[in-house]
């Protein structure tokens, strides 16, 4: 299967464990993501017309440096493109127009076989110190209603299917478990980028479900045992911290699943 989102760190952190998930369910994968952080459908929509080499490529987790939108178009017979709005825009659908369907129409010219779908970003935690949360009054019930609303027209104006991810993500946070103004844990790791484990693993069960129709309680994949804090700033050496799996974890990892699950056998703009 092979996919290409047109994206930001957003979508970085979706794709994280997705070949992960294909390769344990026997599924060969080719998954691309065109990374420039923060990048609106506005900057895309610019990117495309000035085809500048302004986005790092990443094939299956995999830096290949800088690239052009019309090359990774042609780098693969693409079965999927995904895009998506930068998330400090997503509630405010002003900003997704007229550029979505200037980048609909272009990347269906070049890839007619392909099927284009919308990923719904999530809302930022409850405490989130992010500049932009303040368009949404610093709520992130406000966000996530917004930002669904305006995902939902944008597929339904254009016919589009949806990854609900931004819905799993606030299903998830209904449970005190992952709702950490209740005490829980956060799904993010710095109030708007999903945390390394469980936030990364519940958004690609959520893409796995929605492309493949398998269930991903039927897949035996576990979240990597070592979570990435960063780098050395003096040696540029990664940090990783070992994570010990115990039952609680599992069944943390379980119920994600479950949660994954409900949200995508509801989503009304499914394949």
């Amino acid at each position: 299967m092979n996919i290409l989102s047109i994206g930001n760190s957003f979508s970085v952190d979706c794709q994280h464990y997705l070949p992960d998930l294909f390769g344990k369910a026997g599924i060969q994968s080719y998954i691309g993501n065109l990374y420039i952080g923060g990048c609106s459908l506005e900057m895309h929509y610019n990117n495309m017309i000035s085809d500048a080499p302004a986005y790092e490529y990443f094939v299956n987790n995999v830096s290949l440096g800088k690239c052009r939108l019309s090359v990774a178009l042609s780098d693969a017979e693409w079965d999927y493109i995904t895009l998506q709005q930068a998330s400090h825009f997503s509630g405010l659908p002003e900003t997704y127009y007229p550029f979505l369907s200037q980048l609909i129409d272009y990347v269906s010219s070049r890839c007619p076989k392909a099927k284009l779908l919308l990923n719904q970003t999530w809302a930022y935690e409850y405490n989130s110190t992010h500049n932009a949360f303040g368009y949404y009054d610093c709520s992130r019930k406000k966000m996530f209603e917004l930002s669904s609303s305006a995902y939902e027209t944008a597929a339904q104006k254009y016919g589009l299917s949806l990854i609900p991810t931004g819905k799993a993500v606030e299903s998830a946070r209904q449970d005190e478990t992952f709702d950490p103004e209740k005490g829980g844990l956060s799904l993010t790791r710095d109030g708007f980028h999903l945390s390394y484990v469980y936030g990364r693993f519940l958004a690609a069960s959520v893409w796995y479900e929605t492309l493949t129709g398998l269930n991903i309680s039927d897949n035996s994949f576990i979240p990597s045992e070592l979570e990435y804090l960063g780098r050395n700033q003096t040696t540029g050496n990664i940090l990783n911290k070992e994570i010990i799996y115990t039952r609680a974890d599992l069944e943390l990892i379980a119920k994600l699943k479950q949660i994954c699950h409900t949200v995508t056998q509801h989503n009304k703009y499914s394949l």
